[in-house]
């Protein structure tokens, strides 16, 4: 080959895009030093071990947050500036910003901007910060042993896991312990969080900002999505966690993300902190068919129903739609995930690739006697349980999304604890008063975001699917006979269970509680509907499930205890389940098919080019419209370019929400929001060539914020890297 051919050859690679592989994993944060620190270095960190996590300085762990529940947190916030705002995604305020949205005052559509402390609004949920962690698995596996079945050893682990949560937890001082099991009960370890519930809503773009592109773009590239929100934390005056008080004052962080605007570039090194909820990476190939084959068709088609009804109420009234608008969200976003979960387990032949590991497995385990007497039932434990589960797959999908997803049912079977109360024999005046008081007081917001037409049809549509779907011999007998009754109208039996029930209104509840008995309780024909279809899956399909979910439980833990005795050089990480984890990785696009290739980045152009006045997803604010064609960016633009979103290869799922992208100083570059459509595996099997992090730009946030909004108080309050 001549040298003026290799210099063209090597001249035309400089123009071609490069694409970074994905790096998959998420891992403890306490262990980096000892499995990650040197791969994280060679992809450009310049951060040490204990700048990432550290329990006795300041570190980067104690600028994220999770919100909700220490225990189960529904999405990830990380703190900019030294008083206590953070930021999280637009879609993770979205509850909020819903419930204090009136027609008057539409957050949703026009969004909200706190121009001074007094304005923020309580937020309605806390947020946790972890102190440390600390690996338990000695102290709670000292209680079992390999004779042991299943389940034995929960029922002589779970009081040890208990003993340790309440040592290390201090409502005084509101420290929350959580033990968690992780690879599926081989291991087991212990999160301190301290918890902070004065949580004030500060600011949150339009949803045509926040939600831009709606379910059409939802999972997809490329984005154009402003999906941010901002909040404070309140603290008492001693910078302790307190109850909401006008007292209070903003909290004082340990560590805030300084905010980066000078740019990212493809290969860049990045990282994420947060809080993933759930993954099933270990997950076997029988589960995987299950999935594919029986429980996703099931959800899909039931959520849609839903949807079909909620967005028939929700284009008849602007007020019916403020009260649906969360609901709609919820209910959407996972259906259009198990959607793409079913295409892309499909067409990346995901079961194949577990069926080969599991016969290495299995070649391995019968190789050796100790080994064959411990692993060698595992696939047969798992392919007999399975078939198990899959006689009563539909059923039970239908409770969970269908009979579940009746409003008016679940409402109605809240007052359980009133029945109890009410069926004492000498029932107690001052305990009866107690639980009614309970009852209105949490009915309050039921009630302001309930739509009676809408679960009619909700009730209608989901019996009808119920009768036909399931089982003529797993259906209970109660249900047969109001179809019959009702001569297979299914409107005709929705309406009158709603006309006759006393919990399709705030004033009915009110009135039936006046003269309220236990007899009157059971009568009501929502609360009646309900027991009945939850008793008749106790009773009848609960137990035929019980076994089959034993079984699968210990062939989980006796598969991935071997698979890494198997291969002992490999690093493994658990799978998610709301723990603080770190994933890292580079900045880049990738190829999802042939002749098509993906760039790293979105532009603003990209809004003006998908924008269409008065749609329901791609509608924007005019004045955003105006500055974006001018580009008028401010100091957020380089070149006549505002960058919007861009693409990342780390290892993200449902939880990382709100997430922090990191880069290599420890600066914040961007919030993570949402996975690649073709990749939608990943929650079950990681792609490297196709996986990728959907993130809104920092420099997007703060233009909206300061040049959109005119809050540019609040970006003063951050420190910004220019």
């Amino acid at each position: 080959m001549t040298r003026k051919i290799v210099i063209l050859i090597s001249a035309i690679a400089l123009l071609l895009p490069s694409f970074a592989k994905a790096d998959e994993g998420m891992w403890l944060p306490m262990f980096i030093k000892r499995l990650n620190y040197a791969d994280m270095q060679s992809k450009g960190l310049k951060l040490t071990p204990e700048e990432i996590y550290s329990v006795n300085s300041s570190s980067l762990k104690d600028a994220i947050l999770g919100l909700g529940s220490p225990s189960r947190n529904f999405c990830t916030g990380e703190i900019v500036s030294k008083e206590g705002l953070f930021l999280t995604n637009h879609h993770c305020g979205y509850g909020t910003i819903q419930e204090n949205s009136t027609l008057e005052h539409n957050y949703l559509k026009d969004g909200f901007w706190a121009m001074n402390r007094g304005e923020e609004i309580p937020a309605g949920f806390s947020v946790s910060i972890l102190d440390h962690m600390e690996d338990v698995t000695a102290a709670v596996l000292a209680v079992v042993n390999d004779e042991m079945s299943e389940e034995e050893r929960a029922k002589a682990i779970a009081p040890v896991m208990d003993s340790i949560r309440k040592a290390n937890s201090d409502e005084a001082t509101s420290m929350s312990a959580v033990v968690k099991s992780f690879f599926q009960g081989n291991e087991y370890y212990m999160f301190v969080y301290q918890v902070y519930s004065d949580v004030r809503l500060v600011g949150a773009p339009p949803s045509s900002v926040g939600k831009f592109g709606g379910d059409t773009d939802n999972w997809m590239w490329p984005r154009h999505t402003g999906d941010f929100t901002l909040f404070r934390i309140y603290a008492d005056k001693d910078n302790k966690p307190a109850k909401y008080s006008s007292d209070n004052v903003a909290y004082k962080p340990k560590h805030h993300l300084p905010v980066n605007i000078k740019g990212t570039e493809e290969k860049d090194f990045a990282m994420i902190m947060g809080f993933p909820g759930s993954t099933e990476r270990y997950l076997s190939s029988y589960g995987i068919e299950a999935k594919i084959d029986k429980e996703y068709p099931t959800r899909i088609a039931v959520r849609r129903k839903k949807l079909d009804m909620y967005e028939e109420g929700m284009n008849k009234d602007e007020a019916v739609r403020i009260k649906y608008a969360s609901k709609h969200a919820q209910v959407s976003n996972y259906w259009k995930n198990f959607i793409g979960m079913s295409k892309s387990l499909r067409a990346l032949d995901v079961a194949g690739k577990k069926r080969a590991e599991e016969a290495a497995f299995n070649e391995w385990a019968m190789a050796d006697e100790t080994r064959k007497a411990k692993y060698g039932e595992v696939l047969s434990m798992y392919e007999t349980s399975y078939k198990q589960l899959e006689l009563t797959q539909v059923k039970r999908d239908y409770i969970v999304e269908g009979i579940f997803g009746i409003e008016l049912l679940t409402q109605a079977a809240s007052f359980a604890a009133l029945e109890k109360v009410l069926s004492q024999p000498d029932i107690d005046p001052l305990q009866k008063d107690a639980v009614m008081q309970q009852l209105k007081e949490g009915s309050k917001d039921f009630y302001k975001n309930y739509d009676m037409e809408i679960d009619q049809n909700v009730m209608a549509e989901v019996l009808a699917m119920y009768s036909k779907d399931v089982p003529m011999d797993q259906q209970p007998e109660f249900f047969k006979n109001l179809v019959k009754k009702n001569k297979g109208d299914f409107k005709k039996l929705a309406a009158a269970v709603f006309a006759k029930s006393n919990f399709t209104s705030e004033e009915k509840m009110n009135a039936f509680l006046q003269k309220a008995s236990a007899k009157k309780l059971k009568a009501d024909p929502a609360y009646a509907m309900f027991n009945n279809f939850y008793e008749d899956y106790l009773n009848n399909t609960a137990p035929l499930r019980k076994d089959a979910g034993i079984n699968i439980t210990k062939a989980e833990r006796l598969f991935i205890d071997g698979i890494r005795k198997l291969n002992p050089n490999k690093a493994y990480y658990p799978d998610a389940n709301s723990t603080l984890r770190l994933t890292y990785g580079s900045i880049g696009g990738y190829v999802p098919r042939d002749a098509t290739t993906f760039k790293y980045y979105t532009t603003s152009d990209g809004i003006v080019e998908k924008y269409i006045p008065g749609d329901l997803e791609f509608d924007a604010p005019p004045k955003l419209i105006e500055m974006l064609k001018k580009k008028d960016f401010g100091r957020y633009g380089t070149n006549g370019e505002l960058r919007v979103c861009f693409l990342s290869g780390n290892d993200i799922t449902g939880g990382n929400s709100g997430s922090p992208v990191i880069n290599a100083e420890g600066h914040l570059i961007g919030t993570a929001f949402d996975g690649n459509w073709e990749a939608m595996s990943g929650d079950v099997a990681f792609e490297t060539e196709l996986q990728r992090t959907i993130s809104v730009d920092i420099r997007y946030t703060l233009f909206i914020i300061d040049k959109y909004a005119g809050a540019t108080h609040l970006v003063d309050e951050m420190t910004i890297i220019e």
